[in-house]
């Protein structure tokens, strides 16, 4: 198993930068996420609604386009530069968002996060309370 923590990644500015460039480009292109994935909590599903509906899935476009136009990273919560984690608030409750990083079959943790080769983002939308 590939461990996927912070310092065994040999961090960096460049590498970081690398890897929030990517993080970024990710959240904001979230109808067309390429190999990387983007999915949400049962709660946040709940929070959303049926997106068969319309409001479900307007709804869902909002939640969306708030990750996407989310520029908060302070260093509390971005200790690394990497641009992955954020907390807002969307219809009146806590969310956050998380991107973590596994090889191609998601089997495991990715080798190296900065090349998109080997590496699915995967952007995982949650409620606080289920933290």
């Amino acid at each position: 198993m590939v461990d996927i923590s912070k310092s065994s990644r040999g961090i960096g500015p460049a590498r970081s930068a690398t890897i929030a460039r990517l993080n970024d480009e990710l959240r904001q292109n979230p109808t067309q996420p390429g190999a990387n994935r983007i999915v949400v909590s049962s709660g946040v599903a709940v929070l959303i609604g049926d997106t068969n509906l319309f409001r479900g899935f307007q709804r869902r476009a909002e939640l969306l386009r708030a990750v996407r136009d989310f520029d908060t990273f302070p260093a509390g919560d971005d200790p690394y530069g990497e641009h992955d984690f954020g907390a807002l608030t969307f219809a009146e409750q806590r969310v956050f968002w998380k991107i973590d990083y596994y090889d191609a079959d998601l089997a495991f943790g990715s080798e190296d996060p900065t090349d998109p080769a080997m590496t699915t983002r995967v952007l995982t939308i949650y409620l606080a309370s289920e933290h």
